[in-house]
């Protein structure tokens, strides 16, 4: 075990002063090291969060290639593929979600790249354009700002359309529908509505009414942002992912 790891486990129990001198440590040595854990932990989801991406470029069903190696891998990270911080990258899709009485709700979906996160999300009866531009203000408004990003969707009819294309541009967004963008950004907006739906129906073919299907979204996106674990990124939830990338930046300030 880590000497440091060491005095952290069993200083209550002790002291610090006591455990270091036993195991011959320097005290200043020992606090240099707790200090310093934040940005441990945030390299370490960091390098988490590559693993991740360079098994999704391997993964035939992401949009990926087994035969990819190291040169090809490197090539595809440096192009953009995944984002390295939050707030950069974006993915967008629309799902239906079947009610018992045979109608439709549509959800609408803005999802963070690096993080996972559901940034911005919207529901209703139709697929209009509406819906799409208040799943992206709704992610304007969580992130406080979303100039710079971009944001990846397919070639539908609401994301190409005059009134998406002007909120984008008011939002300084830029708009990826495959020449940014790749068919990894569209598997992970498909493999969530999978996700959510398999979840949420748990065999059933139907919500039993709208509003049951509105709430039950609501919880599950809830608790998608701070409970479910990802692989991709170190198999915390997106929230607490995101904490540890911005720990090195609270440090410096």
């Amino acid at each position: 075990m880590n000497r440091f790891q060491f005095v952290e486990d069993h200083k209550d129990a002790y002291g610090v002063k006591r455990l270091c001198e036993v195991i011959e440590i320097a005290r200043s040595s020992f606090y240099a090291w707790l200090t310093a854990a934040p940005g441990r932990s945030a390299r370490a989801a960091a390098d988490a969060a590559l693993a991740g991406r360079i098994r999704v470029l391997q993964d035939p069903e992401q949009g990926g290639d087994r035969a990819y190696g190291a040169p090809r891998i490197t090539s595809d990270l440096n192009d953009g593929v995944a984002a390295d911080e939050p707030n950069r990258r974006y993915v967008g899709d629309i799902t239906y979600l079947p009610i018992a009485d045979a109608s439709n709700l549509y959800l609408s979906t803005v999802i963070d790249l690096c993080s996972r996160k559901l940034a911005g999300w919207q529901v209703a009866d139709h697929m209009r354009v509406g819906l799409v531009e208040d799943a992206l203000r709704a992610a304007a408004r969580g992130r406080g700002s979303l100039a710079g990003a971009v944001f990846h969707s397919d070639h539908g009819s609401v994301y190409t359309s005059k009134a998406y294309v002007k909120l984008c541009k008011e939002l300084k967004v830029t708009q990826s529908m495959g020449g940014i963008g790749s068919s990894a950004d569209s598997a992970l907006a498909e493999s969530f509505n999978a996700t959510l739906k398999r979840e949420l129906l748990e065999g059933r073919l139907t919500f039993s009414d709208q509003a049951t299907a509105y709430r039950a979204v609501f919880r599950w996106a809830s608790r998608y942002n701070t409970r479910r674990r990802h692989s991709a990124i170190g198999n915390i939830s997106p929230n607490a992912y995101e904490a540890t990338r911005s720990a090195p930046l609270a440090e410096a300030a």
